[in-house]
């Protein structure tokens, strides 16, 4: 298991990223110069692959104290297998931070410049001027999520593959044996499981946002507990409902509070809340429209993100005119860029406005996260796509794929069948993936891009060799 190691001064990010790799808030963060002083480390899961992710003390010699600090922190880099070098993009690029960043950079290990806090279009123009160190560089929003999935990218390519799972490791022959003779992929009982069963909805977001006004509305009976009091509902209440043939099973969770306010019972809630979306199809994510969007409701966003669900964005206790609508989903978009492919609609619980759009809506949200794309029409995108903006080379070889499939739903897998999968950026394939959706009726739902080896060998290219005829 390789790991990664994230380093930099004292306050730019690095305990809030560390954080949001594990999923936890495990290292105290705070404006307080020097908090971290020891590492942290945990293991994390990176798509299908193991990492060790290493929180560093800061790296400041202004006491002797920081001095230990910054000497360790540099002392435990040389053992690293990736090192993230942070730095505070709201101040301009800094000597120290350059001498440090060059010095790590002759270690010969992957290093990328991470320029942490851009949080406006001014802050990104001042990112720019970190171009002079000469590296691969993201600029990143972490207490926003902005920039993380790129950057979880960059690291997936240089971790070690998993042994056994069903892409790249996997032996081509047992691959092929999930499409029929028309390279479509076969019928099976799984996916006549989804053309049939119920609808799983899971209702989500902070305390008081109304989550269980929408539950009420949505199944047109008093169902669940509705007070002002904030964390009125502990346990799950789940209710089912008929709508043109299909039938949904709602679930309303408890409201998620700051990690520091969960106190008591609420915590088996929280617990309960992620074994009730683990069992989900689609998450109706309820944000208060009357209130600023919150970091805690872009880490319950992440949830929805996490258990790989079909989403919808429900604005509740919407009482604006549409122009407002159309700028506060611009703030919305800015914000949750993660969550770009989830719709957005404004409701009002309490009053029942447009709950009735609902409905159609998660049938469409469903339809499109269970989807089938035909073999031929993938690749006919992928072809014309790769025509437009060729594959870049790798050390200076061609990189190629040679044809893409889907190899399962819920939400939609496609496997891109290649020569050399590892040097696929991750750059590339999210613009694969932004043709897809320009396409296909992908609205409401992740999408998963594997790249895969067209042989058992590392990078495919002998058994590639064999197909070519």
């Amino acid at each position: 298991m390789k790991t990664v190691m994230i380093i930099g001064r004292p306050n730019v990010g690095k305990s809030s990223l560390f954080n949001r790799f594990a999923n936890a808030r495990i290292a105290i963060t705070s404006e307080v110069s020097g908090t971290t002083r020891d590492t942290n480390k945990i293991a994390v899961q990176i798509y299908d692959r193991n990492a060790m992710i290493v929180d560093s003390g800061g790296l400041d010699d202004t006491s002797e104290l920081f001095a230990r600090v910054q000497a360790k922190t540099l002392a435990e880099a040389q053992n690293a297998d990736i090192i993230l070098f942070m730095v505070d993009g709201k101040l301009l690029p800094d000597e120290q931070d350059r001498k440090i960043f060059f010095s790590l950079q002759k270690l010969g290990k992957p290093i990328v410049l991470l320029v942490n806090k851009v949080d406006s279009k001014k802050d990104e123009e001042r990112s720019w001027e970190f171009n002079e160190f000469g590296a691969q560089m993201f600029a990143l929003s972490v207490s926003h999520n902005a920039g993380i999935d790129e950057l979880r990218d960059w690291i997936y390519i240089h971790l070690d593959p998993a042994p056994v799972r069903g892409d790249e490791s996997e032996d081509f022959d047992d691959f092929l044996e999930n499409f029929d003779d028309n390279g479509e992929i076969k019928e099976s009982d799984e996916s006549e499981y989804y053309e049939n069963k119920t609808i799983n909805v899971g209702i989500i977001g902070r305390v008081n946002v109304g989550k269980s006004s929408l539950l009420n509305a949505l199944v047109k009976n008093e169902r669940s507990v509705v007070s002002s009091v904030a964390g009125t509902t502990i346990d799950p209440v789940n209710e089912s409902y008929e709508f043109e043939g299909r039938r949904f099973e709602f679930v309303d969770t408890a409201g998620i509070r700051k990690r520091g306010k969960i106190e008591g019972i609420e915590r088996f809630a929280l617990n309960r809340t992620e074994k009730i979306l683990e069992n989900s199809d689609i998450a109706l994510l309820v944000l208060d429209s009357s209130e600023p969007f919150s970091e805690l409701d872009e880490r319950i966003a992440g949830l929805a993100a996490k258990f790989e669900l079909g989403v919808i964005i429900v604005l509740n206790k919407w009482d604006k005119s549409e122009a407002e609508f159309d700028a506060m989903v611009r703030d919305l978009r800015d914000k949750f860029k993660f969550l770009a492919y989830a719709p957005v609609i404004s409701v009002s619980a309490l009053g029942g406005k447009r709950i009735h759009k609902l409905y159609p809506l998660i049938l469409q949200v469903y339809k499109n996260y269970t989807q089938k794309i035909k073999t031929a029409h993938l690749n006919a995108l992928i072809e014309e796509a790769t025509k437009a903006h060729p594959l870049p080379h790798d050390k200076g070889k061609s990189v190629k794929i040679y044809y893409a499939a889907q190899f399962g739903f819920a939400p939609p897998k496609i496997a891109l069948v290649m020569n050399r999968p590892r040097a696929l950026h991750f750059s590339y394939k999210r613009y694969l993936a932004n043709k897809l959706r320009e396409k296909f009726d992908l609205s409401g739902t992740p999408l998963v891009i594997i790249p895969k080896n067209r042989g058992n060998d590392d990078e495919g290219e002998a058994n590639s060799k064999k197909g070519q005829k």
